[in-house]
């Protein structure tokens, strides 16, 4: 039998996923994350930059600033499509025409909630008049923007058959992006799974458009609910810089865009994200808005890649792949860090005082080790002085190298 360099056929290419960015819009409304216009662009460029496919930019309706925000983020910044959030009115609609003609490619997102709380709290609409409401704002959108998106408001909390009603109403409306938002953070991975399944079965014309997920984090699962909606046929998922948004927070970009990435034996999908640039860019939203990233925050954390068990740091000395799953250059750190502490082992105390111009070995490994351990029961790390006061010390049995 002869062998041929054919390429298998059979192998399944990765689908691209489009990453809707609304830092500057459900993150920076939340309280503590608002920026000024110029804030807005520093953000809108690095996003730019970072690869996002679209930039949800703000609510030019919200208030004369944020429609400048905007207006300043479309005349400015190429690559991204830049979106502006409307309700489903005709003023604001033509606020986020207004704010985004100068854009390259615009897009207007159209909200309106449609489960029965939302309905009947919120809206005092019935399911008739909410259905007709989404119907004409979509068509009017159509007649401005390039791109229209519909949002059906805490979808999740939607009666199934009224949602895909309401879906194949708006795609015949003219939508071309329809989201199903978990707005409150209440769904599960299996159930939103679910969901987005039957919804791409059973929602009219739903093929010939994008269908988006955009996960709250209420209960800590925004991204992994984000995931399992990728898995069940969402093309496009909604998210922010270091999770940032209203309550707790929206799916953290980062997190959503290295599991794929990480775990691409499981999701069959890529994204255009330059992932070098992510935590240059979490470091500057982080900067901009004075809100600390937690130390222990998946992908862009100070603690990431960051090791101070002895036991994980022998590990990660002899092969990375012990205790690392991602490298940190591919997320934007330098390296990774092996942090003494009490925790710490001979090991990488060896290693740090290498890397500081000790050669240790034997006894003098062992005075110094001692004496930082010493140290340690009262800090929380070790600092690089610390360790030159300790080999000072163990000075006679010490190799200098350099």
């Amino acid at each position: 039998m002869s062998q041929t360099n054919e390429p298998d056929v059979t192998t399944k290419l990765p689908e691209r996923i489009r990453v809707f960015d609304t830092t500057l819009r459900d993150g920076e409304q939340a309280p503590g994350f608002s920026m000024t216009k110029v804030q807005k662009l520093r953000m809108g460029h690095a996003l730019a930059d970072l690869g996002v496919d679209v930039i949800e930019a703000g609510f030019p309706q919200a208030s004369d600033g944020d429609f400048e925000s905007v207006r300043a983020v479309a005349s400015e910044i190429r690559g991204p499509t830049i979106c502006g959030l409307a309700r489903a009115q005709f003023g604001d609609i033509e606020a986020v025409a207004r704010a985004t003609e100068k854009a390259g490619r615009s897009r207007v997102h159209i909200f309106l909630a449609t489960s029965p709380i939302h309905r009947r709290h919120k809206l005092n609409m019935s399911r008739e008049q909410v259905l007709d409401t989404g119907i004409k704002a979509v068509r009017r959108a159509r007649e401005l923007c390039d791109e229209v998106e519909f949002s059906a408001e805490d979808a999740i909390r939607t009666e199934p058959e009224y949602l895909i009603t309401v879906l194949s109403a708006m795609i015949e409306a003219g939508a071309t992006v329809v989201n199903v938002p978990d707005t409150v953070g209440y769904t599960t991975p299996d159930e939103i799974g679910a969901l987005f399944a039957r919804l791409k079965r059973e929602v009219r014309g739903i093929d010939k458009v994008m269908l988006s997920a955009h996960c709250h984090n209420d209960l800590g699962l925004g991204v992994a609910n984000s995931l399992a909606a990728l898995a069940a046929g969402a093309r496009q998922v909604e998210c922010t810089i270091n999770g940032i948004g209203e309550r707790a927070g929206n799916a953290a970009l980062e997190e959503i865009v290295m599991a794929l990435k990480t775990r691409s034996d499981r999701f069959k999908f890529e994204t255009g994200i330059r992932t070098p640039l992510l935590y240059p860019t979490a470091r500057l939203l982080a900067d901009l808005v004075g809100a600390t990233i937690p130390r222990n925050k998946a992908v862009v954390g100070e603690n990431a890649f960051a090791h101070e068990s002895g036991i994980h740091q022998h590990g990660m000395l002899k092969h990375r792949e012990t205790y690392e799953i991602m490298r940190p250059e591919d997320v934007g750190f330098s390296r990774t860090q092996l942090v003494l502490g009490k925790h710490s082992g001979r090991h990488a105390v060896q290693k740090r005082c290498a890397d500081l111009g000790f050669a240790l070995e034997g006894d003098a490994l062992i005075d110094v080790y001692r004496a930082l351990m010493a140290i340690a029961d009262d800090r929380k790390t070790i600092s690089d002085d610390d360790i030159r006061e300790a080999v000072v010390i163990a000075r006679k049995s010490v190799t200098v190298t350099h």
